[in-house]
Order: structure tokens, then sequence, then C-alpha cells
């Protein structure tokens, strides 16, 4: 039995455009005191992984590489992608490389993770209660009403519940009852048990991923099998329909990164400059004055600027849509 850490490396990051584009999505951007939030997450899980198995896609495969050889790490096996087909099938192709009784670690790759000691006693549990054959999800204590993530609804390692993301009045409930996490996106399970749930509850993600799976060629899926696996998050495919479903409540600093308010943050905890009304410039050593704003951001980068003030970060995905459809070169 091995105990595998499998990261997820298929977003693009599109609430922090025109930073994250899809040539270069987030989790590369070498931003994190000289690191990219890749690396970080690789390195992060080396004390309790025997190896590394990462799935990503054709577009960011030689990013993955790179970033990899650069933090010294070559013990890894490569699952690349011919199209994004959500997470249910990235996994299941993580757990078809396996065998039946390896522990996997699911993480996504764009994860900034503080407090080592709570961490490591957080997945030391759910490696525990995986091998006991649960699938286990990560929750974390929430310290605000964040309207940008999903939660669970939880009675000490029992999932009550998961919720969408909410609106504002109902996240603050969530909070003052005390019953509810933040659903972190992190998983921890045995592959054969993952697929055996798979396949009673998606049995088609789980045929046509086996069908793909076995055309795997050097580590690249085949286009036209792969074409032809529903595209489904696992949460929808298994976390919320299982039985078998555990939570490990965490305490450890958490963030996915995945808006310029949580960006904001961190580079102020790291001493970048923010005025006296609280606005920052990222990209731009220029000098640029704020005249009467206050807590904005101005993002430039040499073929586009945003600025935004943060509360408004979540809206940045709007833009994105937008060009996608307008002008697809910026994204």
């Amino acid at each position: 039995m091995k105990i595998i850490n499998v990261i997820l490396t298929g977003g693009v990051g599109s609430r922090l455009w025109p930073l994250s584009r899809k040539s270069k999505p987030k989790q590369y951007l070498e931003i994190f005191q000289g690191e990219s939030l890749f690396q970080k997450t690789a390195k992060r899980n080396i004390s309790f992984c025997n190896e590394i198995t990462v799935v990503g896609n054709k577009d960011n495969f030689e990013l993955s590489r790179r970033d990899l050889a650069t933090a010294n790490l070559t013990n890894y096996q490569e699952i690349i992608e011919a199209m994004p087909r959500n997470t249910a099938a990235a996994i299941a192709f993580a757990a078809f490389a396996s065998a039946s009784n390896d522990i996997l670690l699911i993480t996504p790759s764009d994860h900034l993770i503080g407090n080592e000691k709570a961490y490591d006693a957080s997945i030391n549990r759910a490696i525990q209660l995986a091998k006991e054959g649960f699938i286990v999800t990560f929750g974390l204590l929430p310290n605000k009403p964040e309207t940008g993530f999903g939660y669970i609804e939880f009675e000490e390692e029992n999932v009550l519940s998961f919720r969408e993301k909410p609106d504002l009045e109902t996240a603050e409930k969530f909070i003052s009852s005390g019953r509810f996490l933040w659903n972190s996106g992190m998983f921890c399970f045995s592959a054969g048990i993952f697929l055996n749930e798979l396949k009673t509850f998606e049995f088609e993600i789980y045929q046509k991923s086996l069908e793909a799976f076995k055309k795997i060629s050097d580590g690249f899926l085949p286009e036209s099998e792969s074409s032809k696996i529903p595209s489904l998050s696992v949460d929808y495919a298994v976390m919320e329909r299982s039985e078998k479903i555990k939570v490990v409540p965490s305490s450890f600093q958490w963030s996915d990164m995945g808006s310029f308010e949580s960006i904001y943050d961190y580079f102020q905890e790291e001493g970048h400059a923010v005025d006296d009304d609280g606005n920052m410039i990222i990209g731009n050593n220029t000098y640029t004055a704020f005249v009467g704003l206050k807590n904005c951001i101005f993002i430039n980068t040499p073929d586009a600027n945003l600025i935004l003030q943060k509360e408004k970060a979540q809206d940045v995905k709007k833009i994105y849509e937008k060009l996608e459809k307008e002008n697809p070169a910026l994204t």
C-alpha cells in the first residue's frame, strides 16, 4: 500500500485575471515567497506520501514539469488530459493508475496553507479514516461569512449536508450556528473505495473514464475517448451521495487564493505596500496615486490593467467570461 498525493492542476484561475491566464494559470505564478502554489503543494505533502500523481491537461503539463524540476522533485507520474472533464473523471484516472488499496490524498494545486502542526494532524487523521474504508473530506473552521466557498454541515466527524456557495445572509447564519465548515476541496480515500462509489453513483463516468485510461500513451489520454466522458464534479458525483463520507474538522490556515481579496491579504501580510486608504498596486513600480478611492487594487500587466474595489473581487470572473467571448487572446 502506498500513500499518493494526487495533485489536480486543471484550474484557470479566472478570478485572478489578468495575472492568471490560460497560458500560465494562478497555480504556476511564482509570487508566493518566490514559489508557485503548485510547488508549495507538492513540497507540503512529501512527508506523508510515497509519490506524486499530477493530473493536468495538455495546456499546462510543461508548466508542472518545470515547477517540479525547480523544486527538485522527481518521483512523480503524470496523467495528461486531452480536455477538461471535471474532477470526478480526473480523480478516477488517478485511481485507475493506483493499486486498489493505495491511499489517495487529493489536493488542488492552488491552495495556500499555514500552521503546519494543525495541517499534519488533519492529514494523519484523514489517512487513518481512509484506511478504515471511509471517503474523507476536509472542512475548515470558518473565520468569516465567506460567500465564495461551499460549506459542510457537520457533527463531530459526520457530514450532515453539503451546501452550495451561500449569499451573505445565509453565510452569516452558517457561521453563527457553529455547525458549518468551509469545504476545502481536499479529499482522502483508497483508490478502490472511490472507484466502487463512482461506479455505483455515476457508472457512465466510471466506464468512459476507464475506456479512455486503457488507451493512455506516455501519460497522455486519448481525445476521442475523453470527449465521451460526462463532465461532473466529484462533489456531485460521489461526495454528496456516498454513505461512507467523513469530515475532518481542521484548524490550519487555508486559502484557495481564488480572488484578489485573498491576494491582497497575503501580500499585505508579506509587507507589500498599501497606502493610507488601503489601496494596493500589483505589477507596477511606476508612481501611482489613488484619489478618492479606498481599498482598491490596481493590477498592471503588459497587455491589460485591472482596477477593482477589494470587496468586489469575486466579480472579476465576469470580466474574464466577457473576454472569452469578445477578446479571447487576452485570456
